[in-house]
């Protein structure tokens, strides 16, 4: 999330009752999650064993519950919980805004865009030219919709992200600050779901095509011109290559990468990071050509078996 003004460090520390270590004199521009940070941005960590890895983040700015060395030409905040300090930040910049007509009227429409009966159209959406929208939608706020897009009967986009903080075996929900955004050419099918970033973007690339009931979690990025087949879902932060193809009931975990024009068969499971260029089946999924032979070595086991135990 991109702040509309820069805060000074000084500013954000006082909201949330922080100790400042390191430079005082810092502006910050944003705040998001340590996997889309850039330099400007303020993040939080407190996990011992994630320290090091968001202190030598793009991130200019750490909430932390430590006092440890500062990186330098960085600044930290010290407090006793920096989840609730980042939480209490997002709700600040990005408050809840409830919809109180089907339509708002901060929304950018172009004039060329149809909408059947009974779409929501959230606050601060924009919609580009020839965008055909079927009835029973939902367009949440801050969503991106490119020129010539097709979405279909009673889908969902830009719901809140699945992704809570666990501690002392609770769990508390992160605010979604987050957004949908869709580029140009892509076709959504019907009751599919599209949760918006817990802090950055989802995005569905240029030329993608959706069948329908496909759920795409918070923070996803869909490269161009992909195909993603019926009931497939997606776990957040996963990133999909262009020209990727997902056959149905495809199940993706979160925080992988799948390569360029990748293939992955009908009701494989994907657990681990996949190489482009190849097919995948099974779960979990292997190239497809490994996968056969150990099922064919498996259709030979009980023979195996019987023989070795004469």
């Amino acid at each position: 999330m991109k702040f509309k003004q820069k805060y000074s460090v000084e500013t954000i520390a006082k909201m949330i009752g922080a100790e400042i270590k390191g430079r005082k004199d810092l502006n910050i521009t944003g705040m998001n999650e340590i996997h889309k940070v850039v330099k400007g941005d303020l993040t939080f960590v407190d996990n011992y064993k994630y320290f090091q890895h968001s202190l030598e983040s793009s991130a200019s700015v750490i909430i932390i519950n430590e006092e440890v060395k500062c990186p330098r030409g960085k600044a930290l905040l010290i407090v006793r919980s920096p989840f609730n300090a980042y939480n209490k930040l997002a709700k600040k910049f990005s408050p809840k805004r409830v919809l109180t007509k089907e339509h708002d009227d901060s929304a950018l429409i172009d004039p060329s865009v149809v909408m059947e009966p009974n779409v929501v159209i959230g606050n601060n959406v924009t919609i580009g030219r020839d965008v055909y929208i079927q009835g029973n939608c939902y367009i949440g706020n801050d969503t991106v919709i490119g020129d010539h897009v097709e979405i279909h009967a009673g889908t969902s986009i830009g719901t809140d992200a699945f992704y809570f903080h666990k501690k002392s075996k609770k769990y508390t929900k992160w605010h979604s600050i987050g957004r949908v955004v869709i580029e140009d050419n892509v076709v959504i099918g019907a009751n599919c779901t599209i949760n918006k970033g817990v802090s950055g973007d989802t995005i569905i690339g240029e030329g993608t095509k959706m069948d329908s009931q496909v759920h795409i979690g918070h923070g996803v990025e869909i490269g161009k011109h992909c195909l993603i087949a019926g009931q497939v879902g997606i776990g957040g932060k996963t990133i999909l290559e262009d020209h990727v193809i997902l056959f149905g009931q495809v199940g993706v975990a979160q925080n992988l990468r799948i390569g360029r024009a990748a293939i992955i068969a009908a009701k494989s499971g994907v657990s681990k990071d996949l190489a482009g260029g190849l097919t995948y089946f099974g779960s979990p999924a292997a190239e497809i050509k490994t996968k056969h032979r150990e099922l064919a070595a498996l259709r030979h086991l009980p023979e195996f078996y019987k023989e070795y135990y004469k």
